[in-house]
């Protein structure tokens, strides 16, 4: 049996790809089938050791993205892109042809598009996952051929044949899904008696967010500890920062930067966290596995419409607190965490529609429906 996953070069497409292999590789060994062969296609490895964990061959290919702003700059940029994809497109036809794998799982993104269309060309089985409220380009055009289509958000639903569409939710890798119930506050030398907030960006961290919150630094930690995920990149110039705003502060013990978060540390930040301040791309999954309340504050729109229609619909479910950057200051961050913080009640309101909202089986749901295509086409 052979399955081949696709995805875009971020995390977003990533993890679950990762997650929805593990639980691909569960499924067989509890069913004592032989291990599948499993191909991950796409234009980089985005994070090779996983891929070797989880026994998944890379096949790399090349693909562009078509801009939709209007630019001299997007239009010079898109003719070589077309380029790209065409040569990429050709390439992924061949290396198909040669693993012909049983099924193709595809999390979209612009990288997933030259194997998708390989595999329309050969007639291989197609299962799609969209992660966001509002499908992209790829996945709204391989929705007309794939198998099965799964969605993270319900309103997903409208832009997809409701016949073979399900809403399971965002698939999750299991050794993230949940918060470490105690300990949290010990790992980072915390006092339990002082409300915590950690903060992320994403694994490259968030600019605007990290200028924020060290413009507000010595006023948080007169009432908080934080936890701050800055993102690799970002990381030098923020501990210089502290160095500056904190200096000969009393509670500068009180503020914990991390270039990035491994997953021990990240799942004892987010059970020691009362609050959390985050992007709204795929993490908003993670936060609602945690039942943690939150504040997101999406990508403004101009450079990402799915991350503020995403915010917007885990809001709607009283998970959440959105404040889009052209609405955002010290005053209002302050303002909205004080209130969070302080009502006990709010926050469980919260966590319980955080908790409602997540849907750890995705990864589990999507796995069986994958094998049971893939056995059923190797009859």
């Amino acid at each position: 049996m052979k399955i081949l996953l696709t995805g875009g070069g971020t995390g977003g497409h990533f993890y679950p790809v990762i997650a929805v292999a593990q639980q691909i590789n569960e499924i067989a060994k509890e069913n004592r089938l032989v291990r599948p062969e499993i191909y991950f296609m796409s234009t980089d490895p985005y994070n090779e050791g996983l891929l070797f964990e989880n026994n998944i061959q890379f096949e790399q290919v090349i693909s562009g993205k078509i801009r939709r702003k209007k630019s001299l700059a997007n239009q010079f940029l898109n003719f070589f892109d077309l380029w790209k994809i065409f040569f990429g497109s050709i390439e992924a036809i061949w290396r198909m042809f040669v693993i012909y794998p049983d099924v193709v799982f595809s999390k979209g993104g612009y990288a997933s598009f030259p194997a998708l269309l390989a595999a329309r060309i050969l007639r291989i089985p197609v299962v799609i996952h969209e992660s966001d409220s509002e499908p992209g380009k790829v996945s709204r055009w391989s929705s007309k051929f794939a198998q099965k289509i799964a969605i993270s958000y319900p309103e997903a639903i409208t832009f997809f044949p409701k016949d073979k569409t399900a809403y399971t939710g965002n698939p999750l890798r299991k050794d993230i899904e949940e918060a470490l119930p105690s300990g949290g506050h010990a790992f980072f030398n915390f006092d339990q008696n002082i409300p915590t907030i950690l903060v992320l960006g994403g694994s490259q961290g968030a600019r605007f967010i990290n200028t924020i919150i060290m413009d507000l630094l010595p006023e948080l930690i007169e009432k908080y500890q934080i936890i701050h995920q800055t993102g690799k990149n970002n990381y030098k110039i923020i501990l210089e920062t502290r160095d500056v705003v904190l200096a000969k502060n009393p509670h500068i013990d009180r503020y914990k930067p991390y270039d990035y978060l491994n997953t021990i540390n990240l799942r004892a930040a987010a059970g020691a966290a009362d609050l959390i301040i985050s992007r709204a791309g795929s993490t908003i999954f993670e936060i609602a596995s945690w039942a943690k309340p939150s504040i997101i504050i999406p990508i403004p729109e101009e450079t990402s419409h799915d991350q503020r229609l995403n915010a917007y619909s885990y809001a709607r479910t009283g998970a959440a607190e959105v404040i889009e950057e052209k609405n955002f200051s010290q005053g209002v961050l302050l303002s909205e965490i004080e209130r969070i913080i302080s009502d006990k009640n709010l926050r469980e309101k919260m966590s319980t529609a955080a908790k409602n909202f997540a849907r750890r089986d995705a990864a589990r749901l999507i796995g069986q429906e994958i094998m049971s295509i893939a056995i059923e086409h190797e009859k």
